[in-house]
């Protein structure tokens, strides 16, 4: 049996279990058009680094099947980088919404002096209001306060960020306050790197997540699995690189966590494969 086609069998097994529905990116995407979501994924604002991972992130396709709208409340948990910040907090602007941004904890003073200065960073970077309109900041953290008001978001966005969480110990924590912050019928949009068909190793020490970790997570929580696509599989990650999901794309490591790079390292394969297996979920908060 290939590779793809065991993906594909433990998808189907696991949704049916779940009671979650398999979307195909296809028949999502043509449910209906966002012309103003195609607008500030076209931008020409956005950098030229993020534009070119589109191929892999699918950002039109993904934010389509999470089923984000105008006039929403949009809360994205550690942006990063701010790969979906870029057309996020445009779309808002041109839709009447707005976007939320779940960064460092600065009452938390145990936070470093880096992560503060990345916070600074970021809003800096997005401080532009013809561009991003008046993105908002919350706190987010292990021991961080609420993400807002209790039932005042209509969608919360995290992506490749619950394999940190678990490591962090805070996974339970995070999945709570998603949800409180969540009206009744409000989604939970999850990206993460996908350990399936294989085990999740102990720890998660390669960043890869099995589905199953996700949805009990999320259901100890109080969310329903609505639905999964394959809008970012890869059937190519055989999710066994020498310094785990990091060796791919974009990261693209060539020693282990905290070495200096090696030089020496062959990135041929790795680079070939492209970025990571993910699945692509989308959890509701019941009505009631």
């Amino acid at each position: 049996m290939t590779t793809t086609r065991r993906l594909a069998m433990a998808l189907v097994a696991g949704s049916l279990l779940a009671g979650g529905a398999v979307v195909s990116a296809r028949a999502d995407h043509h449910a209906h058009e966002d012309t103003a979501l195609k607008a500030a994924v076209a931008a020409p604002s956005r950098a030229a680094e993020n534009v070119a991972r589109d191929g892999a992130r699918h950002p039109y396709e993904s934010l389509h099947f999470w089923g984000l709208k105008p006039k929403q409340t949009v809360i994205e948990v550690v942006p990063g980088g701010g790969y979906w910040t870029e057309i996020l907090a445009p779309y808002a602007k041109a839709t009447g919404g707005t976007y939320v941004a779940g960064v460092t904890d600065l009452a938390n003073p145990k936070v470093s002096d880096g992560a503060r200065k990345g916070r600074a960073d970021f809003e800096a970077k997005y401080a532009d209001a013809a561009k991003y309109g008046s993105i908002k900041y919350v706190g987010f953290g292990a021991v961080s306060g609420p993400l807002g008001e209790p039932g005042s978001a209509d969608l919360v966005l995290t992506a490749r960020n619950i394999h940190n969480f678990m490591m962090q110990g805070s996974l339970d924590k995070s999945m709570s306050d998603f949800f409180a912050v969540l009206k009744p019928g409000g989604v939970l949009a999850v990206e993460e790197h996908r350990a399936d068909p294989r085990p999740e190793l102990p720890g998660v020490t390669d960043g890869y997540v099995s589905v199953a970790t996700v949805v009990a997570a999320a259901e100890k929580a109080g969310f329903k699995l609505d639905a999964q696509s394959e809008i970012n599989a890869n059937p190519k990650d055989t999710k066994d690189h020498p310094f785990g999901v990091w060796t791919l794309p974009p990261s693209k490591r060539t020693a282990p966590g905290g070495k200096p790079a090696d030089p020496a390292f062959d990135r041929t394969k790795y680079d070939a494969i492209g970025e990571s297996d993910r699945m692509t979920l989308r959890f509701v908060k019941p009505a009631s």
